[in-house]
């Protein structure tokens, strides 16, 4: 007798087999012709299997008849052809063997529907739900994608340091990692705490990025990737920030700005083919249930051209347009959501690359242009636009020139002796090189239509909410 999953239960080609199937029940009702409908689920897939009981079973009256939604079970019999037209194939069981029960008066996921909010508050129980579940096997599908994809274009994957003493947007925004003693630290001659006395004898956070360190590999391998979690302690609540998230950092050498953003359009197309061609009951779903557009959007990305622009056009555009933004638009400050959805979504109505941006508001290691034609600075960074989410990829030509660099981290108040490492790249065989970030949750927003980035990854952080 074969184990089989769900999902191969389910298909036409099963037919004929003893099999063996194990998961969790959804759904019972019995017959009046002395069997019961008992409707499993595996994870595997969205669609639930369904399992013929017959009345001869052994445990039929003091179990069978007593299983409630939860309840996990082991099944075996035959896979039979379906009599009705939602699936192929039903089991039709020899045994059922119950594992654990479900108390049905306080398990929460009853066959009402439950808001997506409402789940949080469950998030041990919630990717037994239809939309968690197809979630998630729509981020382990993307996340394959990307490994996939760095590997076949000659990428290596890299696994760089979470914990660091280096701030690698500038911002402050940062985790403090400690063992000190908070409630007594050691102080030194001045009265400060004594940073020496800690676990690495320094200040120490959780990461914001990996790219720095990606990039010495870069100087070494050629191309590399990082895939990993990064950390912000930005105080926001919204439906776009988290305070754990995974990203995605490519950096390759000898690549400039052009090389980046055709290696970004290439990636993208990748992970929406892939998922496209993979995952199609999961994007009925969400077809149906969560966003009417999600499938429009994909097939547009995977067939469709990524326009260009530079920031400072996007500003004429955007100044120029009739539509009544909350945020002010002028030359010199980012651009916010609503900007980049107008760019997307109703101007350009697909994917936007905006590069080029004011250098007063980019980090101190993207290279730095030649002043325009009224002297401002700008430096050689691109932001990826998608339509429904706005920036899906941020990256950057990196400054690979020791001078400019060195100025670039005097203008920010960095201090030089905390990068030393960084400025040897440049010292010894610099070349010009580039590479991005892709934030994992938000592409899986993108390519499932979720609203809110709390309900594209299993655990949300957030600030206040460190539950599970």
């Amino acid at each position: 007798m074969k184990k089989l999953s769900v999902k191969e239960a389910r298909l036409a080609g099963a037919i004929g087999a003893a099999a063996k199937v194990q998961g969790w029940v959804r759904t019972r009702r019995d017959s009046k012709g002395g069997f019961s409908f008992v409707e499993v689920n595996d994870g595997t897939c969205l669609g639930n299997l369904q399992v013929i009981a017959p009345a001869e079973i052994a445990n039929y009256e003091s179990e069978v008849k007593h299983l409630t939604a939860g309840c996990s079970v082991t099944v075996t019999g035959e896979i039979v052809a379906s009599a009705g037209g939602e699936q192929a194939a039903e089991l039709r069981a020899e045994s059922i063997t119950v594992h654990g029960w479900a108390e049905p008066e306080t398990y929460p996921l009853q066959k009402k529907r439950h808001s997506l909010e409402k789940l949080r508050e469950w998030a041990h129980l919630r990717p037994r739900t239809n939309a968690i579940g197809a979630v998630m096997r729509v981020r382990h599908r993307v996340s394959k994608s990307i490994h996939d994809f760095f590997h076949e274009d000659g990428f290596f994957y890299v696994h760089t340091p979470i914990i660091t003493a280096s701030d690698c947007e500038g911002a402050g925004e940062m985790f403090r990692v400690t063992t000190l003693d908070m409630a007594n630290p050691p102080r030194d001659d001045k009265g400060a705490i004594d940073n020496a006395k800690d676990f690495f004898g320094r200040p120490a956070y959780l990461t914001v990025s990996g790219q720095l360190e990606g990039e010495i590999y870069a100087s070494a391998l050629g191309k590399v990737y990082t895939f990993g979690p990064t950390f912000r302690a930005e105080n926001s609540n919204t439906s776009r920030h988290l305070a754990e998230f995974w990203m995605v950092e490519p950096e390759a050498a000898f690549f400039e700005l052009t090389d980046n953003i055709d290696l970004a359009e290439r990636f993208l197309k990748r992970i929406v083919n892939d998922v496209l061609a993979d995952c199609q009951e999961d994007l009925a779903l969400f077809q149906q249930h969560i966003d009417k557009t999600v499938l429009e959007r994909l097939e547009g990305l995977q067939s469709g051209a990524f326009t260009r622009l530079p920031y400072t056009e996007a500003i004429t555009l955007l100044a120029g347009s009739a539509e009544k933004f909350e945020y002010p638009v002028e030359w010199g400050t980012d651009l916010q959501a609503e900007h980049e959805r107008w760019l997307t979504e109703k101007h350009f109505k697909g994917p936007v690359v905006l590069t080029d941006y004011p250098a007063s508001i980019k980090p101190f290691y993207m290279f730095v242009n030649e002043p325009d034609t009224e002297g401002r600075l700008t430096v050689r960074a691109m932001d990826v636009l998608v339509p429904g989410v706005g920036e899906i990829i941020g990256g950057s030509q990196r400054e690979h020139r020791l001078d400019m660099l060195e100025t670039r981290m005097a203008e920010q108040g960095l201090n030089p002796a905390d990068y030393w490492w960084y400025a040897d790249l440049r010292r010894y065989g610099t070349v010009p090189h580039a590479g991005f970030g892709l934030g994992l949750e938000r592409m899986v927003q993108y390519v499932t239509g979720m609203a809110n980035i709390r309900d594209v990854i299993p655990f949300p952080r957030t600030p206040g909410s460190a539950e599970f």
